[in-house]
Order: structure tokens, then sequence, then C-alpha cells
């Protein structure tokens, strides 16, 4: 999902990005070459990544903040299969709502399919997303970052390698609106942490944490000054 930032993260971000590189190039880290997709023989052997579960039926609920509005963001593993690029994907719907500017209520801000396709060796491959950004009213105020592997030339990446290694990092997807890269930055006990990062907007990466059995637990913007807090406040099956 592209995130959305308000027209104050946009201004925090653009004098950051005059003050300071680019988180891409800030990060000394080089990510792996991006790897060809594997053939659709290379999925459907029903395994799980611990990092990054896809079960049909599970919805987890993420609570906070993106600078200072009220958020909270629905991500649900829907039973729809999509091919993408000849490969078998997961439909996860992920609804992002804010509150809005008279306090009353939440709006859907942004509404998003994402491919996602775990292969038998367990490496988790992300292969794009329809997104759409909304405004209080409903009207649609965008659709970037929206991509598909495949098409125009973009190129699937890995989402959650199947064993994490400190310092390792990827390149989660190729298009031209999508451009994010991730390094993983620890690895203790069930938990992995991540720092992500994309040239399409500098100054700002955000930190992941995933844990094993459940998946993300928490987001986190930590560079640049459009500040987005996000945790998991529960998953369940539907």
């Amino acid at each position: 999902m592209k995130r959305i930032l308000t027209p104050l993260a946009l201004a925090a971000a653009a004098t950051v990005a005059v003050a300071a590189p680019s988180a891409a190039q800030a990060d000394s880290s080089r990510p792996h070459p991006l790897p060809p997709l594997p053939a659709a023989s290379a999925f459907g052997a029903g395994t799980v990544n611990p990092w990054f579960p896809i079960v049909p039926g599970i919805t987890s609920i993420f609570t906070g903040a993106i600078d200072g509005v009220a958020a909270r963001e629905l991500f649900t593993v829907t039973g729809e299969v999509k091919v993408v690029d000849g490969v078998p994907a997961n439909v996860i719907h992920d609804r992002l709502y804010l509150a809005r500017d008279t306090g009353q209520g939440r709006y859907l801000a942004e509404d998003t399919f994402d491919w996602y396709a775990t292969a038998n060796n367990g490496d988790v491959w992300y292969l794009g997303e329809a997104t759409t950004e909304y405004d209080e009213h409903g009207h649609v105020l965008s659709t970037d970052g929206s991509w598909q592997a495949g098409v125009d030339g973009a190129r699937a990446g890995i989402f959650m390698p199947a064993e994490p290694a400190v310092g390792a990092s990827y390149q989660q997807e190729s298009a031209v609106d999508a451009q994010d890269l991730f390094s993983i930055t620890s690895v203790e006990g069930d938990t992995v942490t991540t720092r992500e990062w994309t040239p399409l907007e500098p100054g700002l990466a955000t930190k992941k944490v995933y844990r094993s059995g459940t998946g993300q637990v928490l987001e986190d913007t930590v560079k640049g000054q459009a500040i987005e807090d996000l945790w998991l406040q529960l998953a369940a099956r539907s």
C-alpha cells in the first residue's frame, strides 16, 4: 500500500529532502539484485512463511496515527486468488481509515488490493497492488502507486525471505510508481525488524516489526518529519 501523507507531512518531507540525501542513498547496504520471478510450479504447495503468514480469513487491525491524524487499518487475507505474471497470488484487501477533520468519525482514505504469493521455499513475493486514495467526501484523489508485475515492465520482488538474516537487503517491487526496498536490521527470537525506504520519497524511512506466527505488528516512520505509528491491535479469523 502506498502510504498517504497529509499536506503537512508532504511539506515536511520536502524540507527534509532539500537538506538530506534520500534514504536509499543514506543506506549503506546494497539490496540483492532483483531475481527473476519463479515459475508457477514453484508456488502452490501451501507453504506459510511464519514472518508473513498468508492465511485466508485472517484480518489484522492496526491502530495509531499518521502525521498526528488518528488512523485505523484493516488488513484482510481474502479467499480470492489472482494470477499475476503467470503466478497464482493471494488477494489481500487493505483499508486505511483516517479521522475526519471535524473529529466526527473516520473516512476511507485508501483502499488497496495487494497480491502476494508464497513460494514453496518460503519466500513471500509481492506482485503488485491496485490502490485508490480518497478525500473525506469519497472523491478519488489518486491511484498512484498501483502496479502489476508483468505489465509495463513492472517486476515482482521479495517481500519477506524464508530465512531473514541481519544485513540482507531486498527490493520489494520494481515499477514506475513503486520502488520500495528494505533491509533486515534485527532478528531476535520470534521477532524480525526491517527498515524500508524508497527513492520516490526522499528523507523518509520506516521501521517494521514482524512476529513469527503473526506477521507485522508495528510500523513506525523513523526518519524525516512525517511521523507514522501503527501497531497491531488484533489479528483474528473472520
